[in-house]
């Protein structure tokens, strides 16, 4: 409770900074009064840090969280949301809508991150312990390893910098190598791992076993962009087709992954209370939420409110904004439930099938059942996940402002790094570790065991669990770092904008209908998104070809993060 109090009392403030800026690297650091002020206590430091939860990602979760992380990667069908279709489609160019405000939202979370650290360096009163100035810095450095991390996933280049106040004066500059990006991410990782305190400070504040946990899923990434060893700007890895990670990395990734599984986190004991309203704040599963506070826009201001659940409802009975009715699950997701018993759990929480009834969803007339209150849904399967219901239903939910955060990772996807560390290379494993915690997220969903896993299996259970969630579209690009043509292949053979009808005969008990219209052929380049028109104009050096970064020495090593 203090810490959403503390992040309201700032909200407009930081709003205005956000509204007012002219260029992505012009943001300010105007939640705060005066930037030259002195914090004076712990409490003002943890102030500075709060915004870094929410505000900053807006215009990142609004949209582009789930166009590019799901749409992109075929989990979506939204043939006339022009946010979403064009990146479904492979034919998005630099005017397409989101890339400006998915590279000014990720960069605000760098440069309000920077800010922070410089304040906090450069203003501390002798009022600030020298622990809660660590702690401070710690949480922002996450934030901004985390945001470079999707930076250079999705651009697969980045500027970066560490103090904004200088390179407002000097954004046109050419970007740096997605490899030194990834590697500037880990070592600020490595920082708030090694820096964090063990427990949250306040509910919904990050850990150094937070901390772990995304490293685990950035080090994997490292390990497909370089060859052997530890980075030294030297051996990057150029061909994209080679089969093979980076040992070293996949090393770290396990290590990392167990680190964060030693912490307070836990599985719920029912994938279905994930995404219920008493369960799904900063349950005992999240690793990461972004924290969106509660209540309606008019009185906590735009830009706290996660308003996911109005892209995704499809009725005013389910949601108080019901503008996903044409958004729905593409018939290449709808397919990877080929077993609808062993996989009925995660379905109902994920998509609304034919017959499915939710308690949660229109109560005072006993709830909701899909295509039987209402009609019209046997040709599609509506987005479930964020759909909690309206304002009636839970008191929390208001128009564009659903009163839950939204999951950036969660304890299920370290095990299923670990699995997929462990495996590595080979091209299937029966590893003890790798099973135990493979097979403890599909038990939780009662789904037999299995007793050797392979790439393909890590995929699928990817996917399903993690559906919807934002995440799918950087597990492709991962895996093309050093198998892209089976990547490209892969996306060339989904089925894009299909349409489907129920039939209980199939295996999924849905049909293809139709084949999908308007898709390009994906290729190479369709790994990496263009540069908005916008930015390339505020800087045209975008374009040019990435430079290496210069990096000083390490802070934190690897023998005192894991030995």
């Amino acid at each position: 409770m203090k810490n959403k109090l503390i992040i309201s009392s700032l909200a407009s403030v930081v709003l205005m900074s956000l509204c007012s800026c002219d260029d992505f690297l012009t943001q300010n650091n105007s939640y705060q009064a005066n930037d030259e002020s002195f914090l004076d206590s712990d409490a003002a430091v943890e102030a500075t840090t709060a915004p870094l939860y929410n505000y900053v990602w807006h215009s990142f979760n609004d949209k582009f969280y789930y166009s590019v992380g799901d749409g992109r990667a075929n989990n979506l069908t939204a043939p006339w949301s022009n946010y979403i279709y064009p990146y479904t489609n492979f034919t998005e160019n630099s005017l397409s809508n989101g890339l400006e405000d998915a590279w000014g939202s990720l960069y605000s979370v760098v440069a309000q991150s920077n800010n922070t650290i410089n304040r906090i360096i450069r203003y501390s009163g002798p009022g600030v312990s020298e622990e809660a100035k660590v702690q401070g810095m710690a949480e922002a450095r996450f934030m901004r390893g985390l945001a470079y991390w999707y930076i250079g996933s999705i651009w697969n280049c980045a500027i970066l910098y560490t103090d904004t106040g200088e390179k407002v004066n000097d954004y046109v500059c050419p970007p740096n190598r997605v490899t030194d990006v990834m590697e500037f991410a880990i070592r600020d990782l490595e920082y708030a791992a090694a820096n964090l305190s063990k427990s949250a400070t306040n509910d919904g504040r990050v850990t150094c076993y937070s901390a772990y946990g995304i490293l685990s899923r950035v080090y994997l990434s490292m390990a497909g962009l370089t060859t052997d060893g530890i980075y030294d700007g030297t051996n990057i890895a150029t061909d994209y087709n080679r089969g093979t990670r980076n040992t070293y990395y996949l090393n770290l990734a396990a290590k990392a992954a167990e680190k964060c599984i030693e912490g307070p986190f836990k599985l719920m004991s029912d994938y279905r209370d994930l995404f219920k309203v008493k369960t799904w704040n900063n349950n005992a599963e999240s690793v990461f939420q972004l924290q969106w506070l509660n209540g309606a826009t008019s009185a906590i201001g735009w830009g706290a409110n996660n308003g996911l659940s109005a892209y995704f409802g499809w009725s005013t009975m389910v949601c108080e904004v019901n503008w996903g009715n044409a958004t729905y699950a593409s018939y290449d997701l709808v397919r990877e439930y080929d077993d609808p018993k062993d996989f009925a759990m995660r379905r109902h929480a994920t998509i609304a099938t034919n017959g499915e009834y939710y308690e949660e969803l229109n109560v005072k007339n006993g709830g909701y059942t899909y295509n039987v209150d209402e009609s019209g849904y046997d040709n599609k399967c509506n987005i479930k996940k964020y759909v909690i219901g309206k304002l009636d239903d839970n008191g929390i939910s208001y128009q564009q402002s659903m009163g839950v955060n939204t999951y950036m990772m969660r304890l299920a996807e370290v095990y299923l790094n670990l699995a997929e560390a462990i495996l590595g290379n080979n091209d299937k494993t029966s590893d003890e570790t790798a099973l135990r915690y493979y097979n403890a997220v599909r038990q939780r969903t009662g789904v037999a065991t299995k007793k050797s896993i392979t790439w393909e299996d890590l995929r699928k259970e990817r996917r399903i669990e993690l559906a919807l969630e934002g995440q799918y579209w950087y597990d492709l690009v991962r895996r093309s770092y050093y198998k892209r043509n089976e990547v490209v292949s892969y996306l060339n053979t989904q089925d894009r904008n299909c349409s489907y009808v129920y039939d209980e005969k199939e295996k999924c008990q849905y049909a293809l209908n139709n084949a999908g219209t308007g898709v390009s052929q994906a290729t190479e380049a369709s790994l990496v998104f263009p540069f908005s028109d916008v930015d390339l104009g505020r800087n045209p050096q975008l374009s040019s070809a990435p430079v290496a970064y210069e990096f000083g020495e390490r802070e934190v090593t690897h023998a005192q993060l894991y030995n």
